[in-house]
């Protein structure tokens, strides 16, 4: 008796594992193409950039969080890596149209501590390995002046 309820239960779990498994979505519905296979024809990329944390803009503190589509952020540049498939690249950001930016690609919030009260702006721009600009979005904020009542 015991011999035939171990052998039902294993039954029961490789048939219904079975089951299950046949009706899984594959690794490739899930993730995509794997990465050493050519993409003969790409979406194009798309930049997703949300609105600083509000409870953080009152500690002087901006933190924006980011994501991309159809292109992954990695630090490599260069002609030879447009050729990689699926599409890299990276940011470039630029605080209060400054005449000057920096390349971001650690796939990070951006965090910009000690920022003056008042309006600022951070330009997002989605570059390919050499920085051609693919998309940009314009973020607009405002530090507020929060004076502390405290002595030093």
């Amino acid at each position: 008796m015991k011999n035939s309820l171990k052998k039902i239960a294993l039954t029961a779990f490789l048939f219904g594992g079975f089951i299950f498994n046949a009706n899984a979505q594959s690794a490739r519905d899930f993730i995509g193409a794997p990465a050493i296979i050519p993409i003969v024809s790409e979406p194009a990329p798309k930049l997703i950039v949300d609105e600083p944390l509000p409870e953080e803009l009152a500690k002087a503190k901006v933190i924006i969080q980011y994501r991309t589509e159809n292109l992954r952020i990695v630090s490599v540049y260069g002609q030879e890596a447009l050729k990689i498939s699926p599409r890299i690249g990276h940011l470039h950001i630029t605080v209060d149209n400054l005449p000057w930016h920096w390349a971001d690609a650690s796939n990070e919030p951006l965090i910009i501590v000690g920022m003056a009260p008042g309006k600022h702006s951070i330009l997002f721009e989605l570059a390919d390995p050499t920085h051609k600009v693919l998309q940009s979005q314009l973020v607009t904020f405002e530090i507020p002046d929060v004076k502390t009542s405290h002595k030093h």
